[in-house]
Protein backbone atom coordinates (compact mmCIF):
# COMPACT_ATOMS: atom_id res chain seq x y z
CA UNK A 1 0.00 0.00 0.00
CA UNK A 2 1.64 3.61 -0.78
CA UNK A 3 -0.90 5.34 1.47
CA UNK A 4 -1.23 5.40 4.93
CA UNK A 5 -4.68 5.05 7.36
CA UNK A 6 -3.21 7.66 9.57
CA UNK A 7 -0.77 10.28 9.67
CA UNK A 8 0.81 13.26 10.56
CA UNK A 9 3.26 15.72 8.95
CA UNK A 10 5.76 18.37 9.61
CA UNK A 11 3.04 21.30 10.26
CA UNK A 12 1.22 19.13 13.07
CA UNK A 13 -1.95 18.30 10.85
CA UNK A 14 -2.88 14.99 11.44
CA UNK A 15 -5.26 12.80 9.40
CA UNK A 16 -7.08 9.64 10.23
CA UNK A 17 -9.11 7.87 7.77
CA UNK A 18 -11.65 5.05 7.74
CA UNK A 19 -14.22 2.96 5.23
CA UNK A 20 -17.59 3.86 4.28
CA UNK A 21 -19.90 1.69 2.57
CA UNK A 22 -22.25 4.07 0.73
CA UNK A 23 -24.86 3.21 -2.20
CA UNK A 24 -22.52 4.91 -5.35
CA UNK A 25 -22.04 2.78 -7.92
CA UNK A 26 -18.14 1.75 -8.21
CA UNK A 27 -17.04 0.06 -11.50
CA UNK A 28 -14.54 -1.89 -9.56
CA UNK A 29 -12.26 -0.61 -12.67
CA UNK A 30 -9.43 0.05 -10.47
CA UNK A 31 -9.60 3.76 -12.10
CA UNK A 32 -9.12 6.13 -9.10
CA UNK A 33 -7.26 6.48 -5.68
CA UNK A 34 -7.30 4.47 -2.59
CA UNK A 35 -8.63 6.55 1.01
CA UNK A 36 -4.98 5.86 1.65
CA UNK A 37 -3.63 7.41 -1.51
CA UNK A 38 -5.74 10.46 -0.62
CA UNK A 39 -4.59 11.27 3.19
CA UNK A 40 -0.61 10.68 1.84
CA UNK A 41 -1.13 13.02 -0.69
CA UNK A 42 -2.95 15.12 1.52
CA UNK A 43 -0.14 14.66 4.18
CA UNK A 44 2.25 15.80 1.62
CA UNK A 45 0.47 18.90 0.12
CA UNK A 46 -1.01 20.47 2.90
CA UNK A 47 -0.13 22.71 6.00
CA UNK A 48 -3.22 22.82 7.63
CA UNK A 49 -7.01 21.30 7.59
CA UNK A 50 -8.65 23.32 5.18
CA UNK A 51 -5.44 23.09 2.38
CA UNK A 52 -5.87 19.10 2.91
CA UNK A 53 -9.55 19.31 2.55
CA UNK A 54 -9.30 21.19 -0.63
CA UNK A 55 -6.48 18.83 -1.82
CA UNK A 56 -8.84 15.91 -1.21
CA UNK A 57 -11.49 17.70 -3.31
CA UNK A 58 -9.36 18.58 -6.02
CA UNK A 59 -8.29 15.01 -6.27
CA UNK A 60 -12.10 13.19 -5.87
CA UNK A 61 -13.08 15.07 -8.58
CA UNK A 62 -10.47 14.36 -10.59
CA UNK A 63 -9.78 10.65 -10.07
CA UNK A 64 -12.41 9.30 -8.24
CA UNK A 65 -12.48 6.73 -5.70
CA UNK A 66 -12.44 3.38 -7.67
CA UNK A 67 -9.95 1.45 -6.08
CA UNK A 68 -9.80 -1.56 -4.21
CA UNK A 69 -8.76 -1.55 -0.57
CA UNK A 70 -7.94 -5.40 -0.35
CA UNK A 71 -4.61 -6.88 0.12
CA UNK A 72 -5.58 -10.50 -0.57
CA UNK A 73 -9.49 -9.95 -1.72
CA UNK A 74 -9.17 -8.53 -5.13
CA UNK A 75 -12.72 -7.61 -4.46
CA UNK A 76 -12.85 -4.97 -1.43
CA UNK A 77 -13.74 -1.61 -2.56
CA UNK A 78 -14.82 0.93 -0.21
CA UNK A 79 -15.36 5.09 -0.19
CA UNK A 80 -13.82 7.46 3.00
CA UNK A 81 -14.14 9.36 5.57
CA UNK A 82 -11.42 11.50 7.35
CA UNK A 83 -10.72 13.26 10.52
CA UNK A 84 -8.70 16.28 10.08
CA UNK A 85 -6.79 18.37 12.48
CA UNK A 86 -4.22 20.71 13.78
CA UNK A 87 -3.69 22.17 17.11
CA UNK A 88 -6.35 25.01 16.34
CA UNK A 89 -9.34 22.91 14.17
CA UNK A 90 -10.73 19.65 13.19
CA UNK A 91 -12.92 18.27 11.05
CA UNK A 92 -15.00 15.36 9.76
CA UNK A 93 -14.93 15.06 5.94
CA UNK A 94 -17.37 12.05 4.73
CA UNK A 95 -17.35 11.35 1.15
CA UNK A 96 -19.61 9.08 -1.29
CA UNK A 97 -17.55 8.62 -4.80
CA UNK A 98 -16.98 12.09 -5.65
CA UNK A 99 -19.38 13.40 -3.61
CA UNK A 100 -18.63 14.87 0.03
CA UNK A 101 -19.80 16.58 3.49
CA UNK A 102 -17.89 18.42 5.77
CA UNK A 103 -18.30 18.80 9.35
CA UNK A 104 -16.64 21.40 11.87
CA UNK A 105 -15.60 19.35 15.16
CA UNK A 106 -15.96 22.32 17.54
CA UNK A 107 -14.58 19.89 20.58
CA UNK A 108 -14.25 16.29 19.85
CA UNK A 109 -15.32 14.18 17.30
CA UNK A 110 -15.03 10.30 16.44
CA UNK A 111 -15.34 8.70 13.18
CA UNK A 112 -16.02 5.09 12.43
CA UNK A 113 -16.91 2.40 9.17
CA UNK A 114 -20.38 4.84 8.76
CA UNK A 115 -21.36 7.96 7.20
CA UNK A 116 -22.62 10.42 10.66
CA UNK A 117 -23.10 13.80 8.49
CA UNK A 118 -26.87 14.16 7.94
CA UNK A 119 -28.28 17.66 7.56
CA UNK A 120 -25.80 19.06 9.76
CA UNK A 121 -22.90 19.80 7.30
CA UNK A 122 -20.83 23.01 7.56
CA UNK A 123 -20.07 22.58 3.77
CA UNK A 124 -21.31 19.85 0.51
CA UNK A 125 -20.85 19.12 -2.61
CA UNK A 126 -23.04 16.72 -4.29
CA UNK A 127 -21.29 15.16 -7.48
CA UNK A 128 -23.78 13.43 -10.44
CA UNK A 129 -23.62 9.70 -8.37
CA UNK A 130 -25.10 6.68 -9.98
CA UNK A 131 -26.31 4.85 -7.36
CA UNK A 132 -26.58 0.99 -7.32
CA UNK A 133 -29.86 -0.96 -7.89
CA UNK A 134 -32.62 -0.88 -6.33
CA UNK A 135 -31.69 2.56 -5.23
CA UNK A 136 -30.69 4.30 -8.31
CA UNK A 137 -34.46 5.81 -8.20
CA UNK A 138 -33.50 7.13 -4.81
CA UNK A 139 -35.27 11.00 -4.91
CA UNK A 140 -32.68 13.09 -3.19
CA UNK A 141 -34.29 14.38 0.51
CA UNK A 142 -35.39 17.57 1.45
CA UNK A 143 -33.53 18.74 3.50
CA UNK A 144 -30.63 16.73 1.77
CA UNK A 145 -28.99 13.94 4.60
CA UNK A 146 -25.50 13.10 3.34
CA UNK A 147 -26.03 10.05 5.44
CA UNK A 148 -29.30 9.11 4.59
CA UNK A 149 -29.26 9.53 0.99
CA UNK A 150 -25.73 7.93 0.45
CA UNK A 151 -25.54 5.27 3.41
CA UNK A 152 -25.45 1.78 2.43
CA UNK A 153 -27.52 -0.14 5.22
CA UNK A 154 -25.94 -3.36 5.11
CA UNK A 155 -22.79 -3.37 5.74
CA UNK A 156 -22.76 0.01 7.67
CA UNK A 157 -24.85 -1.91 10.22
CA UNK A 158 -23.14 -5.45 9.67
CA UNK A 159 -19.79 -3.31 10.72
CA UNK A 160 -21.67 -1.75 13.89
CA UNK A 161 -20.34 1.60 12.84
CA UNK A 162 -22.77 3.39 14.95
CA UNK A 163 -22.01 1.26 18.18
CA UNK A 164 -18.12 1.82 17.72
CA UNK A 165 -18.21 5.59 16.90
CA UNK A 166 -20.77 6.21 20.24
CA UNK A 167 -17.95 4.66 22.20
CA UNK A 168 -15.29 6.01 20.93
CA UNK A 169 -16.87 10.04 21.17
CA UNK A 170 -18.97 8.54 24.52
CA UNK A 171 -15.82 8.19 26.26
CA UNK A 172 -14.49 10.98 25.24
CA UNK A 173 -17.54 13.29 26.02
CA UNK A 174 -17.30 11.41 29.47
CA UNK A 175 -13.89 13.04 30.38
CA UNK A 176 -15.71 16.85 30.87
CA UNK A 177 -12.53 18.32 29.15
CA UNK A 178 -9.89 16.27 31.09
CA UNK A 179 -9.48 14.11 28.33
CA UNK A 180 -5.41 13.24 27.55
CA UNK A 181 -3.22 11.15 25.63
CA UNK A 182 -3.52 8.34 28.12
CA UNK A 183 -7.19 8.26 28.38
CA UNK A 184 -6.87 8.61 24.40
CA UNK A 185 -4.81 5.38 24.73
CA UNK A 186 -7.15 3.26 27.00
CA UNK A 187 -9.94 4.27 24.23
CA UNK A 188 -8.27 2.28 21.48
CA UNK A 189 -7.76 -0.69 23.89
CA UNK A 190 -11.29 -0.94 24.55
CA UNK A 191 -13.66 -3.86 23.53
CA UNK A 192 -17.30 -4.03 23.12
CA UNK A 193 -17.40 -6.73 26.40
CA UNK A 194 -16.62 -6.16 29.91
CA UNK A 195 -12.57 -6.40 30.03
CA UNK A 196 -12.67 -8.77 33.04
CA UNK A 197 -14.43 -11.71 30.49
CA UNK A 198 -13.65 -10.64 27.21
CA UNK A 199 -12.37 -13.40 24.92
CA UNK A 200 -10.91 -12.63 21.24
CA UNK A 201 -12.69 -15.42 20.01
CA UNK A 202 -16.10 -13.95 21.35
CA UNK A 203 -14.93 -10.80 19.45
CA UNK A 204 -17.15 -8.83 17.04
CA UNK A 205 -16.82 -5.86 14.64
CA UNK A 206 -18.46 -3.43 18.12
CA UNK A 207 -14.96 -3.40 19.20
CA UNK A 208 -12.79 -0.53 18.96
CA UNK A 209 -9.54 -2.86 19.50
CA UNK A 210 -10.91 -5.59 16.68
CA UNK A 211 -9.40 -9.06 16.68
CA UNK A 212 -10.51 -11.42 13.68
CA UNK A 213 -12.25 -13.97 14.74
CA UNK A 214 -13.68 -15.31 11.10
CA UNK A 215 -16.36 -14.44 8.20
CA UNK A 216 -17.86 -11.85 9.59
CA UNK A 217 -15.27 -10.21 11.52
CA UNK A 218 -11.78 -10.70 9.43
CA UNK A 219 -9.79 -7.84 10.52
CA UNK A 220 -7.21 -7.44 13.34
CA UNK A 221 -6.22 -3.50 14.63
CA UNK A 222 -2.97 -3.08 12.72
CA UNK A 223 -2.05 -0.53 14.74
CA UNK A 224 -2.44 2.70 16.23
CA UNK A 225 -2.34 6.01 16.49
CA UNK A 226 -1.91 9.10 19.41
CA UNK A 227 -0.92 12.25 17.80
CA UNK A 228 -0.32 14.73 20.22
CA UNK A 229 0.07 18.17 18.47
CA UNK A 230 2.09 20.96 19.96
CA UNK A 231 2.51 24.27 18.75
CA UNK A 232 6.25 25.96 20.12
CA UNK A 233 7.51 22.46 21.13
CA UNK A 234 7.70 19.15 19.36
CA UNK A 235 4.48 16.98 19.08
CA UNK A 236 4.92 13.83 20.35
CA UNK A 237 3.29 11.04 17.60
CA UNK A 238 2.84 7.80 19.75
CA UNK A 239 2.74 4.55 17.62
CA UNK A 240 2.18 0.96 18.40
CA UNK A 241 3.46 -0.29 15.29
CA UNK A 242 2.24 -3.34 16.55
CA UNK A 243 -1.50 -5.14 16.26
CA UNK A 244 -3.94 -5.41 18.81
CA UNK A 245 -3.77 -1.99 21.18
CA UNK A 246 -5.35 -3.45 24.59
CA UNK A 247 -1.83 -5.92 24.19
CA UNK A 248 0.56 -3.26 22.94
CA UNK A 249 2.41 0.02 24.49
CA UNK A 250 2.68 2.85 22.86
CA UNK A 251 6.05 4.54 21.69
CA UNK A 252 6.58 8.15 21.17
CA UNK A 253 8.18 9.56 17.98
CA UNK A 254 9.15 13.06 17.25
CA UNK A 255 9.20 14.60 13.40
CA UNK A 256 12.52 15.04 12.59
CA UNK A 257 14.42 12.27 14.28
CA UNK A 258 15.88 9.64 12.52
CA UNK A 259 14.45 6.89 15.23
CA UNK A 260 13.18 4.85 12.37
CA UNK A 261 15.49 5.23 9.78
CA UNK A 262 17.33 1.31 10.20
CA UNK A 263 14.85 -0.58 12.52
CA UNK A 264 13.42 -3.44 10.37
CA UNK A 265 10.18 -3.04 8.97
CA UNK A 266 7.51 -6.58 9.06
CA UNK A 267 7.30 -8.07 5.37
CA UNK A 268 4.35 -10.28 4.20
CA UNK A 269 5.51 -13.77 6.52
CA UNK A 270 6.91 -13.70 10.00
CA UNK A 271 10.04 -12.20 10.15
CA UNK A 272 12.44 -10.36 13.22
CA UNK A 273 10.54 -7.29 13.10
CA UNK A 274 9.15 -5.25 15.74
CA UNK A 275 5.52 -6.34 14.68
CA UNK A 276 5.86 -9.70 13.92
CA UNK A 277 7.30 -9.87 16.91
CA UNK A 278 4.12 -8.88 18.70
CA UNK A 279 2.12 -10.61 16.77
CA UNK A 280 3.48 -14.20 17.86
CA UNK A 281 2.96 -13.03 21.28
CA UNK A 282 0.15 -11.63 20.78
CA UNK A 283 -1.72 -14.48 19.13
CA UNK A 284 -0.11 -16.95 22.09
CA UNK A 285 -1.78 -14.23 24.60
CA UNK A 286 -5.54 -14.55 22.86
CA UNK A 287 -5.13 -18.55 23.11
CA UNK A 288 -5.71 -18.21 26.84
CA UNK A 289 -6.61 -14.53 27.08
CA UNK A 290 -7.53 -13.78 30.73
CA UNK A 291 -4.99 -15.84 32.06
CA UNK A 292 -2.06 -15.19 29.73
CA UNK A 293 -2.69 -10.94 29.66
CA UNK A 294 -2.12 -11.25 33.45
CA UNK A 295 1.18 -12.16 32.79
CA UNK A 296 2.45 -9.22 30.58
CA UNK A 297 -0.27 -6.99 32.07
CA UNK A 298 1.69 -5.45 35.02
CA UNK A 299 5.04 -5.08 32.26
CA UNK A 300 3.49 -3.65 29.81
CA UNK A 301 1.34 -0.94 32.24
CA UNK A 302 5.10 -0.37 33.33
CA UNK A 303 6.65 0.70 30.38
CA UNK A 304 3.41 3.00 29.20
CA UNK A 305 3.47 4.36 32.19
CA UNK A 306 7.23 5.25 32.50
CA UNK A 307 7.02 6.40 28.85
CA UNK A 308 4.57 8.32 29.55
CA UNK A 309 6.49 10.36 32.65
CA UNK A 310 9.82 10.67 30.72
CA UNK A 311 7.74 12.43 28.08
CA UNK A 312 6.09 14.85 30.00
CA UNK A 313 9.70 15.85 31.84
CA UNK A 314 11.24 16.09 28.65
CA UNK A 315 8.41 18.44 27.18
CA UNK A 316 8.53 20.51 30.23
CA UNK A 317 12.57 21.44 30.28
CA UNK A 318 12.16 21.82 26.08
CA UNK A 319 14.07 18.86 25.38
CA UNK A 320 16.86 19.58 22.77
CA UNK A 321 15.18 17.27 19.50
CA UNK A 322 18.33 15.17 19.47
CA UNK A 323 17.13 14.20 23.48
CA UNK A 324 14.36 13.21 22.18
CA UNK A 325 15.52 11.26 19.26
CA UNK A 326 17.44 9.52 21.81
CA UNK A 327 14.45 9.15 24.35
CA UNK A 328 12.60 7.72 21.32
CA UNK A 329 14.87 5.17 20.37
CA UNK A 330 15.41 3.83 23.88
CA UNK A 331 11.67 3.65 24.15
CA UNK A 332 11.48 1.82 20.98
CA UNK A 333 14.58 -1.18 22.14
CA UNK A 334 12.85 -1.47 25.45
CA UNK A 335 9.56 -2.39 23.64
CA UNK A 336 11.37 -4.52 21.34
CA UNK A 337 13.50 -6.54 23.90
CA UNK A 338 10.37 -6.91 26.10
CA UNK A 339 8.71 -9.02 23.11
CA UNK A 340 12.19 -11.00 22.31
CA UNK A 341 12.43 -11.84 26.17
CA UNK A 342 8.99 -13.38 26.29
CA UNK A 343 9.18 -15.13 23.25
CA UNK A 344 12.68 -16.74 24.50
CA UNK A 345 11.20 -17.13 28.13
CA UNK A 346 8.22 -19.11 27.06
CA UNK A 347 8.99 -20.73 23.98
CA UNK A 348 6.50 -18.94 21.89
CA UNK A 349 6.36 -20.42 18.49
CA UNK A 350 4.61 -18.89 15.54
CA UNK A 351 1.05 -21.07 14.30
CA UNK A 352 -0.77 -19.28 11.80
CA UNK A 353 -4.17 -17.96 12.54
Amino acid sequence: MWGAEMGVNEFGLAIGNEAVFTRVKIKKDNAGLTGMDLLRLALERSKNPKEAIACIAQLLEAFGQDACGGYKNNDFFYHNSFIIADSTSAYILETAGKSWALKIIPTIGSISNGLQIGTDYDEIHLAEEKLNFPFHYLPKPKPFSFQGYFSDFLYTTAGKAKKRQNCSFGMMESQNGRFNVEKAMAILKTHDKDEEVFEPKNATTASLCMHATGYTNPSTTTGSMVAEIRNNIPSTVWLTGTSMPCLSVFIPFFLGTTTLKNFPQPGASPDNSLWWKAEIVHRWVCDDYQNRKKTISQDLFLLQADFLKKESELMKDRASLKTLETFSSECLQKVNYFYSRLIQKEGIRFSPA
